[in-house]
């Protein structure tokens, strides 16, 4: 680079007010002069800034999580609150689990095995009937709004606990859309880390072949001489997290946690057990990188919304969740880690006990749903709240989405009744004023 394009580099930098102008900057550079095409990504591998004094943490029963989200809205007569001899099943045949009173739709028949692990939540509620809106009141615990982006659960942990593991970041989202799983309002730290696939896990975190040691090192020293005046002459939070950044990035590359994202360090077997697609090697991936203490891990397994021949997509459907789900909360408790790793299975609603003569689907249905926990202090082998006997409405101890949420976030020693500030001094609640469920708790 020359003396000239390093003089117009500065100055561009330093014009930009523009928070995008930022990031496009430091991505250009990083890709320049470290050969290093991953770290546009490289801000949400900042140890994420402590949100509050450990005054306001609770007790965690959890020490991470692992989030398998279900995009859509899972039918709940098929799968969780089956209800034996009732019209309303359809072609859905019922089977027993390894939890005593507690039945699931038999396209579930493995995870019917681990059903002793589990919390059964069949009493849920959302007042959100539509995707949109009702993937962002699932992750937020707040209605979709134009005016305000408001955090997810994992970003909320980001930013109060910070990362256990120091070279890894404390939030990753497999195979979904961060418009949902997203910082909000929290610095961008916070936000996920994305992997898209989870068989190619981290990509182009490792330095190339063609740079050397001498010739990184050569660029490392032009990098910082570029940006030793702009620094010195703003000093602030921006630009010390830029530098913080860079450093942190440079760990990564060369840390021995970068194996926690390649499958390919495990058996063929074990790989087999979860299963050879995306949901099953993504439930893989969230389990190593659990072991390697991250704290929060989404995987979101879409093609849920059935309105339409609904049997035959839950036989094409259930089978690879099924097997993943199974093989995560087994592998989990085999190695020690489900007695403090939380496992959420979660969706926006469910579907109608009403059948669509014309079409063979079921439709919306916010009023009465069902979500899984496991692991992480909850109790096991454990079913809460009641449907009616068409699983239409919630008959007995309701469960809204923030009930929901802020039982999760008590699981992870979240403060849920802590009043933390926007950028626009606004005050915002994890969970927004949800209310843990105690009888959950083992």
């Amino acid at each position: 680079m020359t003396a000239s394009r390093s003089r117009k580099s500065r100055r561009a930098f330093a014009r930009g007010t523009d928070l995008q102008d930022r990031r496009a900057f430091l991505s250009q550079t990083s890709q320049g002069l470290l050969g290093v095409a991953a770290l546009p990504t490289f801000d949400r591998l900042l140890p994420a800034a402590r949100g509050s004094d450990d005054s306001l943490l609770g007790t965690p029963t959890a020490h991470r999580a692992i989030h398998i989200y279900l995009s859509g809205g899972l039918t709940h007569l098929d799968t969780f609150d089956p209800k034996p001899g009732n019209a309303v099943m359809g072609a859905t045949e019922v089977i027993a689990s390894s939890a005593d009173g507690i039945q699931l739709g038999a396209g579930l028949p493995l995870l019917a095995r681990q059903m002793d692990k589990v919390a059964v939540i069949n009493s849920m509620w959302s007042n959100q009937g539509a995707h949109q809106q009702g993937r962002y009141f699932a992750h937020t615990s707040y209605e979709l709004r134009g005016t305000i982006r408001h955090p997810s659960l994992g970003a909320w942990l980001s930013h109060v606990r910070g990362p256990a593991n120091p070279t890894l970041p404390a939030h990753v989202l497999i195979g979904g859309g961060t418009e949902n799983a997203s910082a909000g309002f929290l610095a961008s730290s916070h936000a996920p880390l994305p992997i898209g696939d989870p068989e190619a896990g981290l990509q182009f975190a490792e330095r190339p072949t063609e740079v050397d040691d001498e010739a990184f090192e050569r660029r490392m020293r032009r990098l910082q001489r570029m940006n030793r005046e702009f620094t010195e002459h703003h000093a602030n939070r921006l630009t010390r997290a830029y530098d913080e950044a860079y450093v942190q990035a440079v760990e990564l590359m060369g840390s021995r946690d970068l194996a926690a994202f390649d499958l390919g360090a495990e058996p063929d077997l074990l790989r087999d057990v979860y299963g050879r697609n995306k949901t099953g090697q993504a439930c893989l991936l969230a389990r190593r990188l659990a072991e390697h203490d991250v704290r929060f891990v989404e995987v979101t397994v879409g093609g849920w919304d059935m309105h339409t021949d609904i049997f035959d997509a839950l036989d094409d459907r259930l089978p690879e969740f099924d097997r993943a789900l199974a093989a995560l909360l087994a592998d989990l408790d085999g190695r020690g880690l489900l007695d403090d790793t939380l496992v959420i299975v979660s969706t926006e609603f469910g579907r109608t006990p009403r059948l669509q003569a014309d079409r063979g689907g079921r439709d919306h249905h916010p009023k009465a749903f069902s979500c899984l926990l496991a692991g992480g202090g909850i109790k096991r082998g454990y079913r809460h709240g009641r449907t009616d006997a068409r699983g239409e409405e919630v008959v007995e101890d309701r469960v809204t989405v923030k009930d929901f949420n802020a039982t999760i976030a008590a699981a992870l020693g979240l403060p849920t009744e802590h009043e933390f500030h926007s950028p626009s001094g606004r005050p915002f609640t994890v969970a927004n004023k949800g209310r843990p469920v105690a009888e959950l708790f083992a």
